[in-house]
């Protein structure tokens, strides 16, 4: 991990007046950081999710990182609107989304930690179901969870059923999404989130858990809702999922086959053609790779065709209501 700037570009933690947010009173249990760069519209919603929550034990720290939008002002409007509870402004240039993570789990002080991102949510009873597990069983260190993939358009979320922990699996494809509660040893023994990484720093920070030896248990409930924008990180983290895969084979060497590193060092050599014509694509962290772009790409396609279909189908509403026609008698 790249070391945390410190001194005034990280700028001071806001709190104001908080009740329950100052100096010396009790640490809490979980600590939420959600950091957020130009989606202060959406931060209303991932601030929300967290305030529903049915566990109360948490505090929240916002990393505004080097925002151009009004995401500072949103964020302060939400810790006025809510005086009883710790929520916290940190603000940065612009860094990254693993520099801003790392940043405000710096910032915090909870056992356990839940990372969100400010266009996501949480459902009401994330916390209270994940920190029960941890509570309970001191030999597991994260805890994920199934997906709800939602959209802006007004279409139905779509649940995402993610497959029981498995470290030879999570070698291969991720199978675990970022917002997944874990002990704050983790973070500190990983040392963070790689902030040289622009995509697939959920997926590197989850192999060096495995690798210091770290495990996790999956809850077969979709307790966290995902955005899909179909832009931005997602379309790239899709877009590259080849070179995403060889910079986190040459980061975890020791995790994988001699072939596999052969083939990451090749790739990042910019051989790239050579490598993906390659027959012998090593089959740890490769294995069905061309089928997941695929699937990736496709499944892509069809929400986007869906959202057609719905807009098509809501034009058609309006245009019938707009003529009023009458029933036959």
């Amino acid at each position: 991990m790249t070391a945390t700037p410190s001194g005034p570009e990280r700028g001071p933690l806001e709190a104001g007046d908080l009740p329950g947010a100052a100096v010396g009173s009790r640490e809490p249990v979980v600590s939420v950081v959600i950091p957020c760069h130009d989606y202060g519209r959406y931060l209303p919603q991932a601030v929300g999710s967290v305030l529903a929550q049915t566990y109360p034990d948490w505090e929240l720290v916002v990393v505004d990182d080097g925002s151009t939008d009004d995401t500072a002002a949103v964020a302060r409007s939400l810790i006025a609107d809510h005086p009883g509870r710790r929520i916290r402004l940190l603000r940065q240039a612009n860094a990254g989304v693993s520099a801003a993570r790392n940043a405000g789990i710096a910032a915090t002080a909870g056992r356990y930690v839940l990372p969100l991102d400010a266009d996501d949510v949480i459902a009401p009873t994330m916390l209270e179901r994940t920190v029960a597990v941890l509570d309970q069983r001191p030999d597991i260190a994260i805890v994920s969870t199934d997906v709800s993939v939602f959209t802006d358009d007004g279409l139905p979320a779509q649940a995402l059923e993610l497959p029981a922990y498995d470290k030879d699996l999570l070698l291969r494809r991720l199978i675990m999404f970022y917002c997944s509660l874990y002990r704050r040893e983790v973070w500190q023994t990983v040392g963070g989130y790689a902030e040289d990484m622009r995509t697939g720093e959920d997926w590197d920070f989850w192999i060096a858990c495995a690798e210091r030896g770290f495990t996790a248990h999956h809850l077969h409930e979709a307790l966290f809702g995902a955005r899909n924008k179909d832009d931005g990180l997602h379309v790239e983290a899709a877009e590259n999922d080849l070179a995403v895969r060889a910079r986190i084979v040459a980061g975890h060497p020791g995790m994988f086959k001699p072939v596999t590193r052969a083939w990451a060092q090749g790739l990042l050599a910019q051989d790239e053609r050579g490598c993906l014509a390659d027959e012998r694509v090593p089959d740890d962290i490769l294995t069905r790779a061309a089928d997941m772009d695929q699937f990736l790409r496709v499944v892509m396609s069809l929400q986007r065709t869906a959202r057609l279909q719905h807009r098509h189908i809501q034009r058609l509403e309006r245009a019938l209501a707009e003529r009023e026609i009458p029933l036959p008698v």
